[in-house]
């Protein structure tokens, strides 16, 4: 896929304003500052187009950007962090579960996992999470070249470990670099791949 434009669309905390769900879409989401919005940038091929910040916990809103007029992809606020207070948890919860239940046209999750630390509790929850909702999802793996692809491989490995403990199929995983433009080809097809079997 070459991506030709990539624009923002709209902000919002309610489903039901977000644009109408006659396209494929396509969710990112992770813990903060797992590298989301570089990602994002990375794969649409432009710097600018989802806001970086060296303060983790900057997305609050569901962000819907319309990719080649065909997809949305869509920027959802991070999980974990320590700073936001317990009824900004509770209202976060709230309006991605209502997002992942919800809308109708959402292709795929792409769950953000930073490459560099062992698997943590609260990546895995979220994992099972998405398999109790019934939300088609794959796992992304960041920041792979902040170390080797051994450190990044065993990574992996523990996560598929403690998956297969209760999980019968394990979902596709993606290994990722923003700065090295790495997975981006592979992540694209896959999008691809899905837009072909969407029937909206």
């Amino acid at each position: 896929m070459i991506i030709k434009e990539a624009k923002f669309i709209m902000s919002n905390t309610r489903v039901e304003e977000c644009p109408a769900p006659n396209k494929p879409e396509y969710a990112f989401i992770g813990r903060s500052n797992v590298g989301k919005s570089s990602l994002i940038n990375m794969l649409t091929g432009q710097k600018g187009l989802a806001k970086t910040s060296a303060s983790p916990g900057k997305t609050q809103l569901i962000n819907h950007f319309l990719i080649n007029d065909t997809w949305y992809l869509v920027d959802l606020p991070g999980y974990g962090y320590a700073k936001v207070s317990k009824g900004s948890r509770d209202d976060w919860r709230k309006m991605i579960n209502y997002y992942f239940q919800k809308r109708e046209n959402l292709s795929c999750v792409f769950l953000l996992i930073d490459s560099r630390h062992e698997p943590l509790k609260q990546d895995l929850d979220f994992i099972n999470y998405l398999g109790e909702l019934g939300v088609p999802f794959v796992l992304v793996f960041t920041k792979a070249d902040k170390q080797s692809s051994v450190k990044t491989d065993s990574t992996i490995a523990g996560y598929k470990r403690t998956l297969q403990q209760t999980w019968d199929e394990l979902p596709r995983i993606f290994v990722t670099s923003s700065e090295k433009k790495a997975g981006r080809d592979e992540l694209l097809a896959f999008i691809d791949e899905v837009n072909a079997q969407v029937q909206l």
